[in-house]
């Protein structure tokens, strides 16, 4: 069982899923992110339990090599979406997506299955397939 897999079954112990895992650097700190999900959404308590029971394996199975942080959150309203489960779950949200060739579009995600997403714009719907996908994040209409 690899390390992702050993997170997974803590973060289920806990009543959530594992939504992803990131290694990002901020101000020269290396961070290791666990970004977890739970019906009815995920409270502090929650993250630092998650935390706190995920930190042994990590002691075992770093991360990243030299020091890190981890941080165990909710992906939030915005999010990234990576992964085919990702578009999956946001179905019925506004999309902010970056195209190879550097096309941006915004739009409203009407569908996701194994092989990509329809995504309704102004112009349309469109089938976009994963391997068309730079980078796709969900955000809010603040205007309603």
């Amino acid at each position: 069982m690899n390390p992702e897999e050993r997170i997974r079954g803590i973060v289920r112990s806990h009543g959530a899923e594992l939504y992803d895992t990131e290694i990002v650097t901020e101000n020269d700190r290396t961070i290791y992110r666990v970004y977890v999900t739970k019906e009815g959404g995920v409270d502090l308590d929650t993250c630092a339990a998650i935390s706190y029971d995920i930190s042994p394996l990590l002691d075992l199975e770093p991360p990243v090599s030299g020091p890190y942080s981890l941080e165990v959150s909710s992906p939030g309203v915005e999010r990234t979406l990576r992964k085919p489960e990702h578009f999956r779950h946001s179905v019925g949200e506004w999309l902010k997506v970056k195209l190879q060739g550097g096309e941006k579009l915004r739009g409203h995600l009407e569908a996701a299955d194994e092989e990509g997403i329809t995504l309704r714009t102004k112009e349309g719907e469109r089938n976009i397939p994963y391997g068309e996908i730079l980078k796709a994040r969900t955000y809010f209409d603040w205007n309603g």
